[in-house]
């Protein structure tokens, strides 16, 4: 059988390497002068978005139906007042085309710059809502980093990775997921995202389905609809652990269904999927023409034994694709360095669009990479520990406040508490937690329609800021412990 490619990657073959990939953007129209004069009166304001950046204004510009957004040039950031059309003009128009409307960003952003907002204005703010260790990143890594710049790794690579790096990462995921893993299935990239998104390019198109978790990583509805595919939410049940329900998972299985994205230790639910879950997920998707997309990236941190990947079990390996970095493990957060095992047949994929976007990951970094695989892992352990004292204490002290109920996570660095029991919505709580209380947290809708009544801790932060958040919800908890 051929291998499952969207119809972006050309026509379908075990190897990719002599069709083009062919990346195009909308054709654009030079304005009349008539236009331009009156362009003013074409920007009718259709609808206002509440982007995860900040407010911004959504407009479609009715004679070209094309979706325009303003960034600050200061900041980056969505502007809350401008769009590109009201740019274009005072300038010349040009528009986005309307897919971009498909595209979310992550509310942690838009919350962290509420909360430097109010630092500005004096206000005290312990932050829990960004997903990133607060650990320095460990000093043989650095050193690595340093000794690289320094020995001229400050050129282009090879597209898929320096060879060295991926024989590490090769060896590292064939003794931890016990599959026989070449060099050749490895596609190093700037970051983990681009391995998601590169491969749902090349599989997913109109007409076909991918099943996802909801609440999830919300880049992964993102591109499922860029792409044009339909994504079908699979609810994380609080009583299983945030694991899925088996019998709704089959349920949702098509013939339409493309990929399913699997993501253990869990982001925001810290939830980890059982090994007798993931077997039976194995028995469904084995005999499919599916691909899974295991999202790994928490593996090294898990309190509850090492968590289990789909592509261990019988006949899985050919259809994963292993989603994994240095960001969490090493903090690494901004070297930019993550990867992908994959089969072959995708990698080629997968390397065709590394170098039609970014060329190659930056050398230093993947030397970087190689120290943090190959050099003492005691710096692993150690910040495992500690998030697992931290986890500890703030589920213990978030379960004392009244209307929160907050599971005990297996993995990553999340605590998702149920509030259902305030009788606020999760973003109305989100918002007066960080008005009133000074606690910077992330509404669980955010992720997704199932994080509706949930709010994320991330207690990636020191235990003395975690026990101080804590007291600040517990004073202002009269504010709906009263009104029941």
């Amino acid at each position: 059988m051929c291998p499952v490619k969207s119809y972006r990657m050309g026509q379908c073959a075990n190897s990719i390497s002599s069709r083009r990939i062919r990346i195009t953007g909308p054709a654009r129209r030079t304005p009349s002068p008539r236009e331009t004069l009156n362009g003013a009166r074409r920007t009718d304001l259709i609808r206002t978005k509440q982007s995860k950046l900040g407010n911004f204004q959504t407009r479609f510009c009715p004679q070209k139906s094309h979706f325009s957004t303003h960034l600050s040039p200061k900041t980056g950031f969505a502007s809350g007042h401008d769009s590109l059309c009201e740019v274009a003009n005072n300038q010349s128009p040009q528009h986005l085309v309307a897919r971009m409307g498909q595209l979310k960003v992550e509310s942690a952003f838009e919350v962290l710059v509420r909360a430097r907002a109010l630092e500005k204005q004096g206000r005290s703010i312990i932050h829990l809502e960004i997903g990133e260790p607060d650990f320095p990143t460990p000093p043989h890594i650095i050193e690595a980093g340093k000794r690289a710049l320094d020995e001229g790794y400050t050129k282009y690579g090879p597209t898929a990775g320096l060879p060295e790096l991926r024989e590490s990462i090769a060896r590292y995921v064939s003794r931890t997921r016990g599959i026989p893993v070449g060099l050749d299935n490895v596609c190093v990239v700037p970051g983990a995202k681009p391995i998601m998104f590169f491969s749902m390019l090349a599989l997913l198109e109109p007409g076909v389905e991918c099943i996802y978790p909801d609440p999830g990583f919300p880049i992964y509805e993102s591109m499922i609809r860029f792409t044009g595919a339909t994504p079908v939410a699979i609810p994380l049940v609080e009583s299983r652990g945030f694991s899925f329900d088996l019998d709704l998972f089959r349920s949702k299985l098509s013939d339409r269904t493309r990929m399913v994205i699997l993501n253990s230790p869990q982001n925001p639910t810290g939830g980890t999927i059982p090994p007798e879950d993931m077997a039976q997920l194995a028995a469904m998707l084995r005999d499919r023409d599916v691909i899974v997309l295991s999202d790994e990236i928490y593996s090294r941190l898990c309190y509850d034994g090492t968590p289990v990947s789909i592509a261990s079990f019988d006949g899985m390996q050919d259809k994963t694709i292993i989603l994994d970095g240095f960001s969490k493990t090493y903090s690494m957060t901004g070297w930019r360095l993550g990867y992908g095992v994959m089969p072959l047949w995708l990698a080629d994929a997968v390397n065709t669009l590394m170098v039609n976007s970014n060329s190659c990951t930056a050398g230093f970094t993947q030397r970087a990479g190689i120290a943090a695989l190959e050099g003492p892992q005691d710096c692993v352990d150690q910040m495992a520990a500690e998030f697992r004292k931290r986890r500890d204490a703030v589920c213990a002290g978030l379960n004392t406040i009244p209307g929160f109920r907050c599971p005990l996570p297996t993995g990553a660095f999340y605590a998702f508490v149920n509030v259902e029991g305030t009788g606020i919505s999760s973003k109305e709580l989100a918002d007066y937690l960080l008005n009133e209380a000074g606690v910077a947290c992330l509404n669980g809708g955010a992720f997704g329609a199932h994080g509706e009544g949930y709010i994320r801790f991330s207690y990636a932060n020191s235990l003395p800021n975690l026990l101080e958040a804590v007291e600040r919800i517990k004073k202002v908890s009269p504010h709906w412990s009263q009104r029941q």
